[in-house]
This record gives structure tokens, C-alpha cells and sequence, in this order.
């Protein structure tokens, strides 16, 4: 009866959902250009915001979401924390613009 115990057991977490991990996005900032312009992400991502240029650069949602400061040559981390869609720019440089679809 035991080993009948263990096996139930064992099929709970067999058959236990494992949640997807989150994934890294990398988006770079280099010539006055956001690279990629469009990103398809799920909540839970992480966003590495990058700067290649010589100067300092934000990542400004339109929607208050995130205001990420990237000095120049540097790197920042940000986790995406609800669905929809978000576009967002530079406040130094505002010619500079993208979309995040972020999916549940």
C-alpha cells in the first residue's frame, strides 16, 4: 500500500505544470537608433536596455510605465510587470522611438 502512496506521488508532480521561464530581450541604443524598433515579449521578461553611443539615453514609456536612465556605454535591467502595449522614446533625443507588445 506504500509503494501504491509513492506512485500517486510521483504522478502529482509529474504532472504538475512547470511555469516557462522568463526570457532576456536585449535592446540597444547605438547612432541615435533603438534597436529592434518593435519587441514582442511576455510579462516576466527582462529587458537589457543597452547603450553603445557616447552619450546618455532613456527609455521613456509613453504610458509612465518605465523611465530607464542609460548613461553612456552602460547597461540597465528592468522586468516587465503587465501585458499590453507600450511605446516609448528617448527624452533626450525624442526622434528616437519603439514598441514593446508585451503578451500575458
Amino acid at each position: 500500500m506504500r509503494l501504491g502512496r509513492l506512485s500517486s506521488i510521483a504522478l502529482v508532480f509529474a504532472t504538475t505544470a512547470v511555469p516557462a521561464h522568463a526570457g532576456t530581450i536585449e535592446i540597444t541604443m547605438q547612432n541615435l537608433v533603438i534597436s529592434p524598433a518593435e519587441v514582442s515579449a511576455k510579462v516576466g521578461d527582462t529587458i537589457q536596455w543597452i547603450n553603445k553611443d557616447v552619450f546618455a539615453h532613456t527609455a521613456t514609456a509613453k504610458n509612465g510605465d518605465f523611465d530607464v536612465n542609460l548613461p553612456p556605454n552602460k547597461s540597465a535591467t528592468s522586468v516587465l510587470k503587465k501585458a499590453g502595449t507600450v511605446d516609448y522614446y528617448c527624452r533626450y533625443h525624442p526622434n528616437m522611438k519603439a514598441t514593446l507588445k508585451i503578451a500575458p
